[in-house]
């Protein structure tokens, strides 16, 4: 477990500073106690991160719940009675590992995953822009585009001109310089300079510049512009924070919806996620979803029982953990421990740390999820591939993780039905024979019900006089739908004289009275009907 821990150190310390504000923001996005996002992220690196196969991934606190949660908060009669749905979410989820239901994130194509990973880059950047320059610090841990307020995301970036922050923008600069700089130069320059990693100096400098601009009036940081971390005066106030499960409400049919909803959401974008975090781990490792599944069940059920929001694997907080050179799942239950020491011992010191600085940290990672490299890259590729990826970036932009994701499947489906539509068969047009024309049809290896249209319109629009030979040598499956468009077609090709030769694997027939008859006689190693 220590093999990597020269690389999962400095990895954990940054995932620890991208979690912490993500803890908070989600928290307070969901209506519920700041400290219980905070409860999340640390079950969801310590207890999920122990028990998952992925070597990468960092669970906790999801954007993509948020909007559920608050909505059922209200609905339920309490945190409490909530706190039991999550509960039961976590049970399901676990019943879902058991069925193997991972698989289930294998089905969606790799131009949709690009996709997903660049418009959460580009929602990073858009939401970051404002607390980079001190202004609207809530807002920038809600992923979704439509604000509380009535704003939108644009609207919010528009409204930084007039309400720049001196103090905040000018440490957010510096520390954005700071991070640049380290990656490109000094980690170049020796072992020192990859052990403490830009993000640790940038934290560190912001504490010490908020220190030192403490009295001066125009470069002061506020309150609302730094950590919010809720400071505990003694043990039994700590002990307070935590909330319980009201187990009284578990006959409520409400609960029950709410809690199949919430696992539902939560293990289709943890598996999302799984999909899309091996896809840019450099190691290229495999994460076994069934386990994952298994893990972000238990992990829910631990969270629920003492207080915790629902907890997925997050993109923002995995992604970092790959860019800043995490190797093994140590890093994960580090920045967990990370979060429970630091709330427990330094909760001042970290409400010390302005939030330009965190949002310059995730501009860097938003940058290096959304390159434009990858934009050519997907356009090069063709059409096929850049509709689907584009529509996703665009639908998550504009919507929200999972409508954007829905978008582009969906396209992704049409392009492989039109696809399927051109494809199913070859038409190869030779010159007059005895008077007619000799036109051979062959027909691709899987044909089904999609490419009816195809193929009638084709039969519909050979000429009188033609001689028609239908190869389905390599054809392994017809549809039985295609079947009755050649028997039917045999009936008007007598009217048009159309003689048809049929040649199939093992036989050749001259204008078959019956096509149905036909492949229902060929032995199933032959053609495989619907």
């Amino acid at each position: 477990m220590f093999k990597y821990i020269k690389s999962d150190l400095p990895a954990s310390i940054v995932v620890f500073f991208v979690a912490l504000p993500l803890c908070l923001g989600i928290a307070l996005a969901s209506g519920a106690p700041l400290f219980s996002g905070l409860i999340a992220g640390i079950i969801g690196g310590i207890v999920v991160g122990a028990l998952s196969g992925s070597k990468i991934g960092v669970s906790g606190p999801a954007a993509g719940l948020a909007a559920i949660v608050l909505t059922a908060i209200g609905a339920l009669g309490g945190y409490q009675n909530f706190l039991v749905a999550v509960v039961i979410a976590g049970v399901i989820q676990i019943l879902f590992g058991v069925l193997k239901a991972g698989v289930i994130g294998y089905y969606f194509p790799s131009s949709v995953i690009k996709g997903m990973l660049t418009g959460i880059g580009i929602i990073i950047i858009l939401k970051q822009i404002p607390n980079f320059f001190g202004y609207d610090e809530e807002s920038a841990w809600d992923l979704e585009f439509f604000e509380i307020d009535g704003g939108n995301t644009f609207s919010e970036i528009f409204q930084v001109i007039n309400n720049i922050h001196p103090g905040a923008a000018l440490i957010g600069v510096i520390s954005l310089l700071i991070l640049l700089f380290w990656d490109k130069v000094l980690s170049k320059k020796g072992k020192i300079f990859q052990l403490i990693q830009g993000p640790f100096v940038a934290v560190v400098l912001g504490i010490i510049f908020f220190t030192v601009t403490k009295g001066n009036e125009l470069l002061n940081i506020t309150s609302n512009h730094l950590v919010s971390v809720p400071i505990p005066e003694s043990a039994s106030d700590f002990l307070n924070q935590f909330s319980f499960p009201n187990f009284s409400v578990i006959t409520n049919v409400d609960i029950w919806v709410t809690a199949f909803t919430i696992a539902l959401v939560a293990s289709l974008e943890t598996l999302l996620c799984v999909e899309a975090t091996d896809k840019i781990d450099p190691d290229k490792n495999v994460t076994p979803t069934n386990r994952e599944l298994l893990a972000q069940g238990t992990g829910n059920v631990i969270s629920g029982l003492i207080g915790g929001l629902p907890i997925t694997q997050v993109i923002v907080r995995s992604s970092a953990n790959i860019q800043s050179g995490g190797k093994s799942k140590m890093s994960t239950i580090i920045h967990g421990f990370l979060l429970l020491i630091s709330v427990i011992l330094i909760p001042t010191l970290l409400n010390m740390i302005p939030l330009s600085v965190l949002a310059a940290i995730l501009l860097i990672v938003g940058y290096k999820l959304a390159k434009p490299q990858l934009f050519k890259q997907m356009y090069k590729l063709g059409w096929k591939q850049f509709v689907p990826f584009i529509v996703t970036v665009v639908g998550i932009v504009f919507t929200d993780l999972l409508f954007g994701i829905g978008l582009g499947l969906l396209v992704g489906i049409v392009v492989i039905l039109l696809k399927s539509y051109q494809n199913s068969h070859f038409l190869h047009i030779e010159d007059k024979s005895n008077g007619k024309h000799k036109i051979k049809m062959t027909l691709a290896e899987e044909v089904t019900f999609f490419n009816k249209g195809a193929i009638l319109k084709e039969l519909d629009s050979l000429p009188r006089d033609t001689y028609l030979e239908l190869d389905l040598i390599k054809t392994r499956y017809l549809d039985n739908d295609i079947i009755e468009i050649l028997d039917d077609f045999s009936h008007k090709a007598k009217e048009r004289n159309i003689d048809i030769k049929l040649v199939s694997k093992r036989g050749v027939e001259e204008n078959p009275e019956s096509f149905a008859e036909f492949f229902r006689t060929r032995p199933k190693s032959d053609i495989s009907l619907s």
